[in-house]
């Protein structure tokens, strides 16, 4: 009963992969954690253009991982076409936070972890080494089926481009929106304010979620949680009022001890 978030009941939209991370780090906290993915990811449909990057890797300087999902995809095309990843040892390698972790678990090293854990904070670095100019660069990317594309990625790759780099975006897997008959259960204990908190971990999540429901007035019950800055400044423009934004936007760990804060201050005396 002591625990922070002992009894909330918090909702989870982030696909399951994602979800097995937050939800350890809820419960510790005493939470009551509901999963509810609002998208799913899967591998791209058609391996074109991610087959023809990886066969010619040899000809980018950088490789550039903004999330997990596409370096599970990348990675599981490489076991695919059974090339070996000693092919990466003349590449040099970039990810955010966490996602390091997941690269050297493929014996890769990773060259670049920015201080900001996000796509800007990997420009933010980039723009330091001399001659980035002159450098090539892989980016895997999502294509995202039945929502509005985030603007993160393109946001990205805009800025990849102004630093003067030959930047080569490669489909590597897909995001869409799940059916909201799923969720008939956990649609109406929102509607009912019987959930306490919703946790979006990326902007995908909440044009998911918004298609789920009827009005804002389903959720207004409800307090908003964002992992990070990014995500919690597209929320806003979507039109939602976020209460609760992870300073520590690093790890999943950083996310449920912002919500455990906040939850606990609003605590009564």
């Amino acid at each position: 009963m002591q625990l922070p978030l002992y009894g909330k009941r918090i909702l989870v939209t982030a696909p399951r992969n994602y979800a097995a991370r937050l939800l350890p780090e809820l419960i510790g906290k005493g939470a009551l954690p509901l999963l509810m993915p609002t998208i799913e990811t899967y591998l791209v449909a058609d391996f074109t253009a991610l087959d023809a990057a990886l066969t010619q890797i040899n000809t980018f300087d950088w490789i550039a991982f903004t999330s997990r999902n596409g370096i599970d995809g990348f990675f599981q095309r490489l076991e695919q076409l059974g090339i070996e990843t000693s092919v990466l040892k003349n590449c040099r390698i970039s990810a955010v936070g966490k996602d390091a972790e997941r690269l050297t678990s493929f014996s890769v090293k990773v060259d670049l972890v920015p201080q900001e854990p996000s796509p800007k904070g990997i420009i933010a670095e980039l723009a330091k080494i001399p001659n980035i100019n002159k450098q090539t660069i892989l980016v895997p990317v999502p294509e995202v089926v039945g929502i509005a594309q985030p603007n993160i990625i393109p946001n990205f790759l805009a800025g990849l481009q102004n630093l003067g780099m030959t930047v080569t975006p490669v489909p590597t897997y897909m995001t869409r929106c799940l059916d909201k008959t799923l969720y008939d259960v956990e649609l109406n204990l929102i509607r009912q304010g019987k959930i306490d908190v919703i946790a979006f971990s990326s902007t995908a999540e909440i044009s998911g979620f918004l298609q789920m429901i009827t009005s804002k007035a389903d959720y207004q019950q409800t307090v908003i949680a964002c992992f990070g800055p990014y995500t919690a400044a597209n929320a806003k423009n979507l039109g939602m009022n976020v209460s609760i934004v992870a300073k520590n936007y690093s790890s999943f760990a950083g996310f449920a001890e912002a919500i455990a804060n906040f939850m606990f201050l609003r605590l009564p005396t």
